[in-house]
């Protein structure tokens, strides 16, 4: 398995929370933790930012990717609007996530609760070329839902 080093500040104040980590062996993503003061309701609908307490170092060729945690999603409908959120290997500004509640009941984001996952993936840059034609294969312009007919 490919390793890549991260560096990892931690939010003035947040020393109390647990650093990042995989969860088992197998994991690919590292937890992130609440890095609220008090209980943070999430009405049905709500839109909250919630900061994740740290600040990060990417090497140039890396992005992190940030997602929903799956049992949050399928118990309560917890969620990231942007997902996955991207966090580009020149930003060094505060991890902060877009959560909204998809659910029926309100839900109660706790200090150092796990709210999402962060992934650390390998970036491959396209070179764009204008062209007039493309090339055509079977699909062609076949789209939503066209590949399940």
């Amino acid at each position: 398995m490919k390793s890549v080093k991260i560096l990892l500040k931690k939010k003035e104040g947040c020393q109390d929370l647990p650093v990042p980590r995989y969860a088992t062996s197998g994991s690919s993503g590292v937890d992130l933790y609440a890095d609220v003061n008090e209980d943070v309701i999430l009405l049905p609908g709500d839109i909250k930012l919630i900061s994740a307490g740290i600040y990060i170092s990417i090497p140039e060729g890396y992005e992190a990717e940030v997602r929903p945690r799956s049992g949050l999603a399928l118990k309560h409908g917890i969620s990231l609007v942007n997902t996955p959120g991207t966090i580009d290997s020149d930003y060094r500004g505060l991890v902060n996530l877009i959560m909204i509640n998809h659910g029926k009941e309100p839900f109660t984001i706790r200090r150092a609760d796990r709210v999402a996952q962060m992934i650390i993936k390998e970036v491959v840059r396209a070179d764009i070329e204008v062209t007039e034609n493309l090339d055509d294969t079977v699909r062609s312009h076949g789209g939503f839902g066209h590949t399940g007919k």
